[in-house]
């Protein structure tokens, strides 16, 4: 089997629909796909409805969270997506998206860049407005030649020129609320250091102690050495190992399938969820 457990759609950040990102995956060979857009199910319905026979789609999120100054990402699998609770923390996430593009794309100005609020809201469309969009719109305009050149201090990397912090959910919160919601709660790309700031291992091992299921660790951000490393950090905390493409489509160059993830882990995930079951596919439209 073949497993990606971590892509992106237009209902985030991606350039794909869900139809066309389940139909992409299936055509590609894998076996299982997640569809993990930021802070938002909104993709799920229209994957489901589009899902190929012979593709299971297991459905996710990928929710912003923080610790002390510090951008992390929580992969969430198979959760109840209705739970009061943790869908009241992603609306209060998504919904400071707007407001946040805006202020970059004020600060981008004050630079000189004569990028406007109404091309990123084009080049977002319905997706949930966020950095890589407003990253497009510097590739546009010439500024940058690619979507990653965006992501520096010179723009709009983690404490940049145009950087603006959005709200993010602490860690162990996140993970309580997965949890309440029956979801497996996954760290994605912990290491990935060209991104910005990446925590210690220390607070890997406590988000261990707190219910944290398993690291992403076969990721295109993550180099040999950091994989091997990471790996025993896994095997010594008792995590389980996942990798996946974190495809965005043509927004950035990984591909579908370029990472995956172990059979026996995904079945291991599955066994722990009780929020949502995986999407055997019925051959969609």
């Amino acid at each position: 089997m073949r497993i990606d457990l971590h892509t992106h759609s237009t209902a985030s950040d991606g350039t794909d629909t869900p139809a066309q990102l389940v139909r992409k995956a299936a055509a590609t060979g894998l076996d299982v796909v997640a569809l993990t857009d930021h802070d938002t199910t909104r993709g799920h319905a229209e994957a489901v409805a589009a899902l190929p026979e012979g593709l299971t789609l297991v459905t996710g999120a990928e929710l912003s969270c923080r610790l002390d100054g510090i951008s992390m990402h929580m992969l969430a699998y198979l959760f109840d997506p209705e739970e009061p609770a943790l869908l009241a923390e992603r609306e209060l996430v998504r919904d400071d998206r707007v407001p946040r593009a805006r202020a970059m794309v004020a600060r981008l100005n004050e630079l000189g860049v004569p990028v406007t609020w109404e091309q990123v809201a084009r080049i977002a469309g319905e997706g949930s407005v966020g950095r890589p969009h407003v990253a497009s719109a510097l590739v546009e305009l010439g500024v940058v030649p690619t979507v990653n050149d965006a992501f520096t201090h010179q723009w709009l990397a983690d404490g940049g020129r145009a950087h603006v912090a959005k709200h993010e959910t602490d860690p162990f919160e996140a993970l309580r609320l997965i949890k309440g919601a029956g979801g497996v709660a996954v760290f994605a790309h912990p290491a990935a250091a060209k991104r910005g700031r990446t925590v210690p291992e220390a607070v890997i091992a406590d988000l261990a102690a707190a219910g944290l299921d398993g690291i992403e660790v076969d990721h295109m951000d993550h180099d040999a050495q950091t994989r091997t490393r990471l790996r025993g950090t896994a095997k010594e905390l008792g995590l389980l190992v996942t990798g996946s493409s974190d495809y965005h489509g043509s927004r950035k160059t990984c591909v579908l399938g370029e990472y995956t993830t172990d059979p026996e882990v995904y079945g291991e995930i599955t066994r722990r969820a009780f929020g949502a079951f995986p999407v055997p596919g019925a051959g969609g439209a």
